[in-house]
């Protein structure tokens, strides 16, 4: 009779294990399945106006065929540059204050809380705030303010990168064994550069995560740069003019009435959506390291 216990005990947690494994397969494929569908479709639809000239000439008046967004790409390519240098360090040191010098004060809760409120906020309340601040104002000696431009849509997407990377660069440093930190204290070292040189250094692979995420993040956001970036058919690399950018081009190409503005669009869409996977990679190989491999 035991026996037969036994036996039925173990052919009932052998069909529990697969029935779960399954499960689990089934919604890893129910997740990856839109994805693959997405990429497929937008290869179907935006490779053939994939050309030499998409990535090498400008927007061509309406009418005439081809032209591409070269400066869109690099439009894109300045403004997430700009936001990385505002959003990033100011995340990796709110990171670190929350983590290292604020736990438990006021403080320290008031900056969490408000960067978990700014995580949920929609991207257009960012690009209307930013038009608020940046664009809308007009003050004196200062020509970056009072008008579209770079710099306001490198500002929005900056601040929308803030929290994710703020919050990021505290879970990873909370990661970090406190014996770490005692062994360098023990040796003298001045609590401050002990969190640069080793608690930072350790947790460096699991920040570097959280600034690609936010990175990825902001990619393919159009309504902040709707409100300050504003968009332009021409080159402009100037951070005090308004600049092009693929997700905006691609915006306005798909509401546009033409048919070779289409094709371009889902040209263009096919070609952000490539540089988000190739972010999204580039944190696979980052996080297959493991993440507090920093130091090693």
């Amino acid at each position: 009779m035991k026996l037969e216990t036994n036996t039925t005990r173990a052919r009932f947690r052998a069909i529990t294990d697969n029935a779960v494994t399954l499960l689990a397969v089934l919604a890893t494929f129910l997740v990856i399945a839109p994805l693959v569908a997405i990429f497929v479709y937008l290869i179907y639809r935006g490779y053939s106006s994939l050309s030499l000239d998409f990535f090498t000439r400008i927007p061509k008046p309406v009418g005439e065929k081809g032209g591409g967004m070269a400066n869109a790409i690099v439009g894109s390519g300045i403004l997430l540059a700009l936001a990385s240098v505002i959003g990033v360090p100011i995340g990796i040191g709110g990171g670190i204050f929350l983590a290292e010098f604020g736990r438990g004060t006021k403080l320290a809760n008031s900056i969490r809380f408000t960067a978990d409120v700014l995580n949920g906020v929609p991207s257009i309340v960012m690009g209307v705030a930013a038009y608020a601040l940046i664009v809308s104002p007009h003050v004196r000696y200062m020509p970056l303010l009072g008008h579209f431009s770079a710099f306001s849509g490198g500002v929005a997407l900056g601040i929308m990168m803030i929290p994710t990377v703020c919050r990021t660069t505290e879970e990873m440093l909370l990661m970090v064994p406190h014996a770490v930190r005692e062994a360098a204290l023990g040796l003298g070292v001045p609590n401050w550069r002990s969190v640069l040189s080793i608690t930072v250094r350790t947790a460096s692979p699991g920040i570097i995560t959280g600034c690609m995420l936010a990175f990825a993040r902001v990619a393919g956001e159009t309504a902040p740069l709707i409100f300050t970036a504003l968009g332009n058919s021409f080159w402009s690399t100037s951070l005090n003019e308004p600049i092009a950018a693929l997700p905006l081009q691609i915006y306005v190409y798909a509401i546009s009435p033409y048919d070779e503005w289409h094709k371009l669009a889902w040209a263009g869409a096919l070609v952000l959506i490539v540089l988000i996977v190739l972010a999204v990679s580039l944190v696979r190989y980052v996080t297959s390291r493991g993440v507090l491999k920093g130091a090693s």
